[in-house]
């Protein structure tokens, strides 16, 4: 599956080789409420055809407008800025008078975009640099920490696998995790050493490695964007993978497994020397608490919970995994209490044996 800015990039190279014009239009700056974040991307082909999106509908719908009344007639690349005042916020749709600014780039056979998606399926981290008068574009090396910038001259944006997530067991709930993953633009690792599990593995754009877990840890030299999930139940497979994640700067290091058995790994943890420091940064159980049963709903809940981490939003306690099921559990011990309080007239009771406060009896 590819990621939305990829298939901007895609089908802007299709398009050029097959002698259309496009414009190329990117996020560079907002202000207060925007639908899109910077680095977001739109391609524009001069028949009015469009793939991704810079806002939601209004301002992609103003720009194909454009393109269509008067065509793509300018090589030069510009900076537009949308929902300056109140009357552009509201014609536009942008929440709360937010403030869009984008570059637009009429991209030619030398943008360079064929040899940007070249790099990118190769695995590397790369830097596009904008000229905005002579539109010329250049690609470097890009380091993890890097992101867009733009000083009104040059436009620099970051392309390629910026998250990388390394799975721990190749089995059903990991194929399921790998291809959402991949969607959030991840490059996805699986590593399983266990021949059963790995040779009927066949999730394309996934990388399957049969190395022990913890070599795989150390020659993956996680970095601050990366994500660590150990999911085969089996302590010698991720228990290994864990004892280095957790000294790496992996941003989410989490495992698979009850409240009891993550309170064990936490014990047998230290005992291999890991720091009480570093086991407090271990996620188990993982995910956020949605009454997930089926492989598909666990990997959207583990997912769930990496995407808050990842982007710094803090969890209720209500949606933690271990909260929530400790919660169910008072709730269903007190069950007899509560049906006499029902009984006594304290609870009306409604139809399905239900109280008005919602809790099934």
């Amino acid at each position: 599956m590819d990621s939305v800015d990829l298939e901007v990039l895609k089908r802007s190279a299709d398009w050029l080789e097959n002698g259309r014009r496009v414009l190329l239009v990117t996020v560079v700056r907002t202000w207060g409420s925007s639908p899109r974040p910077e680095g977001a991307m739109l391609a524009v082909r001069d028949d009015g055809l469009v793939v991704g999106s810079v806002s939601g509908g209004c301002i992609e719908d103003d720009i194909i407008d454009r393109t269509r009344r008067l065509g793509m007639t300018s090589t030069q690349c510009e900076a537009v800025t949308y929902g300056v005042s109140a009357d552009e916020a509201r014609r536009f749709g942008l929440p709360c008078g937010g403030t869009i600014q984008l570059v637009l780039e009429p991209l030619t056979r030398d943008s360079g975009m064929r040899g940007l998606l070249r790099e990118i399926e190769a695995g590397h981290l790369v830097a596009r640099r904008v000229d905005l008068l002579t539109g010329e574009a250049t690609l470097h090396p890009a380091q993890a920490v890097d992101g867009l910038a733009f000083d009104g001259a040059t436009l620099t944006t970051i392309h390629g696998p910026r998250y990388r997530m390394l799975v721990i067991g190749a089995s059903q709930l990991s194929k399921y995790l790998a291809q959402i993953a991949v969607g959030l633009d991840y490059q996805v690792t699986i590593c399983d050493p266990r021949e059963e599990y790995t040779e009927t593995w066949d999730i394309p754009g996934v990388t399957l490695v049969r190395t022990m877990p913890d070599d795989t840890v150390k020659a993956m030299q996680l970095d601050e964007r990366c994500a660590v999930v150990a999911l085969t139940h089996d302590p010698k497979l991720d228990d290994l993978a864990l004892m280095e994640a957790l000294k790496s700067p992996a941003f989410y290091v989490g495992a698979l497994g009850s409240r009891a058995n993550n309170a064990k790994r936490r014990v047998r943890l230290r005992e291999f020397d890991v720091t009480d420091d570093e086991i407090a940064r271990l996620h188990g159980p993982i995910g956020i608490y949605i009454g997930s049963r089926t492989p598909p709903e666990i990997a959207i809940s583990i997912l769930a919970e990496i995407t808050a981490v990842k982007n710094g939003v803090a969890l209720p306690d209500a949606a933690r995994i271990a909260v929530a099921k400790e919660r169910v559990e008072a709730s269903a011990a007190c069950a007899p209490d509560c049906s006499a309080a029902v009984g006594d007239g304290r609870m009306p009771r409604r139809p399905g044996g239900t109280t008005r406060g919602g809790v099934v009896r």
